[in-house]
């Protein structure tokens, strides 16, 4: 039977400015550990600490422009693009352009507070 999921939960998100996460599957909203997907909207100036995750992380930008940074390059990635990233390497997300961003995010397994391994 399918489950049918009505609304998102809205996660705080790290970072130096607030930013919306809207989870509609995910372990907060159903209680998947299998997979999440979530609906970010990011203002212009935000970055978040660099993270080591534990999982793969499929990003697909609806508005506005992206800024990944790896160990090796910086990759902004804008409207209509998309990128994966992959656990074990080191990245960071920004958006450093002035309407900021908005976009998806599929974390596989989902997305957890203890398997993105921050930055201290």
């Amino acid at each position: 039977m399918p489950t049918l999921i009505k609304k998102p939960s809205v996660i705080e998100a790290a970072g130096n400015k607030p930013k919306i996460i809207k989870e509609f599957i995910g372990r907060v909203n159903s209680e998947t550990s299998a997979l999440s997907i979530a609906k970010m909207e990011s203002p212009s100036g935000w970055v978040e600490p660099g993270q080591t995750p534990d999982f793969d992380e499929y990003t697909l930008v609806l508005k506005g422009m992206i800024r990944i940074t790896t160990k090796t390059e910086v990759i902004d990635l804008n409207e209509g693009e998309a990128i994966i990233t992959h656990k074990g390497e080191w990245v960071q997300y920004s958006t450093p352009g002035p309407i900021g961003a908005e976009y998806i995010a599929v974390c596989l397994p989902a997305f957890s507070i203890d398997t993105v391994h921050r930055d201290e």
